[in-house]
């Protein structure tokens, strides 16, 4: 087996957090997160000299590929979806020796036994320990297969050297299998070795939220439910399934998005200043607000969670069809493609503060971003002929696309006349920084080489994300299409959503 004996690009390079020697092997190798995400992720990671200085990349997958098919494949990948690819071309020749491929079904005990040896090759020729990443790149229902036989098969064990896995959302479909997979993980791997990837959290607008929040002390006084009215998480996709409706249509919008990267946003907004920066310190205060939030049943269900489905609208300017019309959909299918909840947060900071949820597709625009809302003052001082004018403060925190900070607060126009307006304090990460944000996968690829869990979901915050919205789905599944609204393709979602805040006094912010 060929193999990179060294990284060129480390070379007068300091390394903050350098990554062991290792093999990254991708079940699933032959698929589409392989070939857009990891390999171009992991070629960047050369680049910038990030890599280890000795490393392996072994595809796993059914197909029949040889190493030099395997290797092709993946160079026309990093060329179409790395940017850094075009001028780098003979450091992917180098590159690319590291990559290596065992063909064999994920249930096959030989499979295992052929990779075992393939990293211990890597091992004897490198002169290095048996480290492996195992990243798991294959649908959710292969999970268990290929967890098993890393065990049975010796290679989840640390004989001469460290074994993490990585396991990609979703984690369960509900808290019961979430339950379940966890614990079929933890026969094999412990907590301190297991890395549940969601790649929000490696986005640098999302990791920033911490440092926003607890390095500026201008901010956290008023984080609390004597200064913010509400707090608005919107998760807006322009798109509609995207070839993707045979899985859509058993997740709904949900399970896609909502348990995982809303709830993560939400814990980042909610909660407390963690004891430190370590992984348990910061995963801890994520789960103790997940565990604050009021579950909810009955009646309060049905008022505080809206449900929706596209139909045919227009989209970035052309005519695009509902989402019964979309293939590999059941015609009479009751998935959501649009949720909104109002969730309360059951503790000393956030009593009586509402955080209102909305996420879907067939939106007007693909945004992400958290809106705190402050109270309104007091009218007073400017009389009654002013109120219109003074519009609460607000705090938007845009995690994509134009990734950034605004503020928006009351001054006086220039004139003879008390009159008021709304002005915003802008801040841009590319313009500020002169670069773009690196792809989230890079950051947690290498996170989990150097053994680095603070972005990665811990098994009870898994669990309290499921509690959250487990009854939305059970409820949705008693009642079939009941309940389920309609919305046309191009607009925020239905109407039923603008009540839910209307109800409230409120309404949804303008993105």
């Amino acid at each position: 087996m060929l193999n990179l004996a060294e990284n060129p690009f480390r070379e007068g390079l300091t390394v903050e957090r350098a990554a062991e020697p290792c093999a990254v092997v991708i079940f699933g190798a032959t698929g589409d997160l392989t070939r857009r995400k990891l390999i171009p992720a992991l070629f960047s990671l050369y680049l910038q000299g990030l890599s280890p200085a000795k490393f392996a990349i072994i595809g796993f997958a059914r197909r029949p590929w040889s190493d030099d098919y395997f290797r092709e494949h993946m160079r026309s990948a990093v060329l179409e979806h790395s940017s850094a690819s075009a001028s780098n071309l003979g450091a992917w020749e180098t590159f690319a020796r590291s990559l290596s491929y065992v063909q064999s079904s994920f249930g096959d005990a030989d499979g295992y036994l052929r990779l075992k040896e393939r990293i211990a090759e890597f091992s004897a020729a490198n002169g290095v320990p048996r480290n492996a990443v195992f990243y798991l790149a294959t649908p959710p229902s292969e999970y268990a297969a290929v967890i098993g036989n890393l065990g049975a098969s010796g290679l989840a064990d640390e004989d001469g050297g460290w074994r993490r896995i990585i396991i990609e959302k979703p984690v369960g479909t509900d808290r019961a299998s979430a339950r379940e997979l966890n614990s079929h993980v933890r026969g094999v791997f412990p907590e301190s070795r297991v890395y549940r990837i969601d790649h929000f959290l490696g986005k640098e607008t999302v990791q920033n939220i911490l440092v926003f929040r607890f390095a500026n002390s201008i901010f956290e006084p008023l984080w609390n439910t004597k200064y913010v009215d509400h707090v608005q998480i919107t998760v807006a996709e322009s798109v509609g399934v995207e070839g993707r409706g045979a899985f859509f249509d058993r997740a709904g919008i949900v399970r896609d998005l909502m348990q995982n990267h809303q709830l993560q946003l939400l814990t980042l907004t909610a909660m407390e200043p963690p004891s430190s920066v370590d992984a348990d310190a910061v995963r801890a205060e994520k789960v103790k607000v997940l565990q604050a939030v009021r579950p909810l049943s009955g009646e309060d269900l049905v008022k505080s969670v809206v449900r929706g489905q596209y139909a045919a609208g227009s989209s970035q300017g052309a005519h695009v069809p509902g989402y019964l019309d979309e293939p590999d959909v059941a015609p009479d299918s009751g998935t959501e493609t649009f949720a909104a909840a109002r969730l309360m947060v059951d503790n000393w900071r956030w009593a009586g503060v509402p955080f209102y949820l909305r996420v879907g597709k067939r939106l007007p625009k693909k945004v992400t971003e958290i809106c705190l809302q402050f109270k309104a003052v007091p009218g007073i001082l400017f009389g009654a002929g002013h109120r219109r004018e003074m519009t609460p403060n607000l705090l938007v925190m845009r995690i994509q696309p134009d990734e950034g900070i605004s503020l928006r607060f009351t001054c006086k126009e220039p004139g003879p006349s008390m009159s008021l307006q709304q002005v915003r304090m802008e801040f841009h990460y590319g313009a500020s920084f002169g670069a773009p944000s690196p792809e989230a996968y890079e950051r947690l690829l290498l996170d989990a080489a150097i053994g680095e869990q603070s972005l990665f979901a811990r098994e009870d915050e898994v669990d309290a994300a499921w509690r959250i919205v487990d009854p939305m789905l059970a409820h949705w599944a008693e009642h079939g299409r009941e309940g389920l609204s309609s919305y046309r393709a191009g607009a925020w979602g239905p109407a039923e959503s603008l009540d839910l805040l209307r109800r409230d006094g409120r309404r949804w912010r303008r993105v």
